[in-house]
């Protein structure tokens, strides 16, 4: 017998694929005008889900001018109302800039704020978030509202409530989350399509190459010049 990962992942990619581009054309056209307007994308995720925000900063492939925001306690006070609005008054974001949001349930204070807080500074915010697991949870924010409530673009990756996904014979909880994986094939395909919408309309997307490879440091560091001022700040 097969692996259950392998068909479970194929499954979700292929929901993906059949539900979600119209919200990753509209994510991958914010992408192309903030870098075109000289803004910058920056990330979020508290626990696992910064795995999504590393997806798209700061690696081979992607684009030069992004940013993981790193909030210092991890996530760990997730939960607590008002440390996200805390946070993000020293937090760098502009009008110009995307914010991207990860929240598997979309329900903790921290993201939510992290996202209205990008708002008011006038970004555009993106959630990637499980949308019909968050519509059963209850907010944890004063707002009364779920991540997916307050952003401009969704990209929903389809996991279900809990996200563990494959039930084992003798054991009475599902195994193995899938939100990481959906959640990166959805991030690398924004990031694809915001790269072939800068093409069309005649500019070069500044992308990273591998710094393992020759000379690819010095390429690296000669693009990042112009966004240097902006990538390294909180």
């Amino acid at each position: 017998m097969g692996n259950k990962v392998f068909n479970e992942s194929r499954k979700l990619i292929d929901e993906l694929e059949k539900t979600q581009m119209e919200a990753i054309e509209a994510a991958a056209t914010l992408f192309a005008d903030a870098i075109m307007n000289g803004g910058i994308i920056q990330a979020f995720g508290a626990g696992h889900s910064n795995a999504g925000a590393l997806e798209i900063t700061h690696r081979a492939g992607g684009l030069i001018p992004t940013k993981n925001i790193k909030e210092p306690a991890g996530g760990a006070y997730e939960s607590i109302e008002g440390v996200g609005e805390s946070f993000m008054k020293k937090v760098d974001v502009r009008e110009e800039d995307v914010v991207v949001v990860i929240s598997n349930s979309g329900r903790n204070p921290l993201p939510i704020e992290v996202a209205i807080g990008s708002k008011k500074k006038g970004a555009k915010v993106i959630a990637v978030t499980s949308v019909e697991a968050s519509k059963n949870l209850t907010s944890r924010h004063s707002s009364g509202k779920n991540l997916y409530e307050v952003a401009d673009v969704v990209l929903d990756n389809r996991t279900i409530e809990g996200d563990s996904t494959i039930e084992v014979e003798g054991l009475d909880t599902r195994v193995c989350g899938m939100s990481t994986i959906t959640t990166a094939v959805l991030l690398q395909a924004v990031t694809l399509r915001s790269v072939e919408i800068m093409l069309e309309r005649g500019y070069t997307p500044p992308i990273y190459k591998s710094q393992n490879i020759d000379g690819g440091r010095e390429y690296n560091e000669a693009l990042e010049e112009k966004y240097i001022h902006r990538l390294y700040r909180i």
